[in-house]
């Protein structure tokens, strides 16, 4: 993608923006396609991911397609907690299972800043892993993107 293009919403952000911004990175994320997840992000995006530091698009695709190959049937809900001019932090939980089927949940949340073309530019997310058992999901679309008529975080009461 080059400098010119641009990935809207763009900022500064409305709160209908900021909320269209964080269910289009949802349905991304949810694609589990890390290449099509990356095309988000500038070619020199920052990320602190946990405890993990990632620079660029390239490392970001390397890091998804680790992710997700630990992370079986990922599903993933986000919720817009507040934005301001070009920043955007969100809350957001996701379930998945390992290879042994034992079910987590993470909870997270996310600050993001954004260019001027609506790129993300930087990614800090903290999260915390739940073991959960399987009668205890929340998720149950198929693969892919969630629902509209599926509840949100704060109707799950999460």
């Amino acid at each position: 993608m080059s400098s010119t293009e641009q990935r809207p919403p763009l900022p500064p952000f409305t709160r209908e923006t900021a909320i269209q911004k964080v269910r289009l990175a949802e349905d991304a994320w949810n694609t589990r396609e890390p290449a099509r997840v990356a095309l988000a992000y500038t070619p020199e995006s920052r990320w602190r991911n946990r405890a993990e530091f990632v620079r660029g698009r390239e490392a970001i695709v390397d890091f998804l397609t680790r992710k997700w190959a630990r992370e079986l049937e990922y599903r993933l809900v986000k919720e817009l907690w507040a934005f301001e001019g070009n920043r955007i932090a969100v809350r957001f939980a996701y379930e998945w299972r390992d290879d042994s089927g034992n079910w987590f949940r993470s909870y997270g949340n996310e600050n993001w800043l954004f260019d001027e073309n609506g790129l993300m530019a930087e990614r800090h997310a903290s999260i915390n892993d739940v073991p959960i058992a399987a009668s205890e999901r929340k998720y149950h679309w198929p693969q892919g993107r969630r629902p509209d008529d599926h509840p949100g975080l704060s109707d799950l009461g999460l």
